[in-house]
């Protein structure tokens, strides 16, 4: 629980019982793969190309993301079929279908 507010610039103070928001504590850059995600319906193709990674690694940093937040990462079942569907059309590499295959 927070128990004190300060404003750095005027020193002005705020005391009481606040409860932290847990957004409220994320960077610039959490903020914004957030927003991408969600404007984005949740397409992680549409977060990897904004954030111009791979898709395993646009899925390791939202996972961090989710970390961060204290929100529990479930293990979701490998789609083998749109990975090799995805390697075959050149949106993956070897090395990165071989990752996602591995879970």
């Amino acid at each position: 629980m927070i128990t004190r507010l300060g404003c750095p610039n005027c020193g002005t103070e705020l005391s009481g019982g606040f409860v932290p928001c847990a957004y409220c504590g994320l960077s610039d850059d959490d903020l914004d793969l957030l927003r991408v995600f969600l404007i984005s319906r949740g397409n992680m193709k549409e977060l990897e190309r904004h954030l111009g990674v791979s898709y395993p690694t646009a899925r390791q940093r939202f996972a961090e993301l989710l970390g961060r937040l204290g929100l529990e990462v479930q293990d979701v079942p490998v789609d083998r079929e749109r990975i090799l569907g995805d390697l075959a059309a050149g949106r993956l590499t070897v090395d990165q279908a071989e990752s996602l295959l591995r879970g």
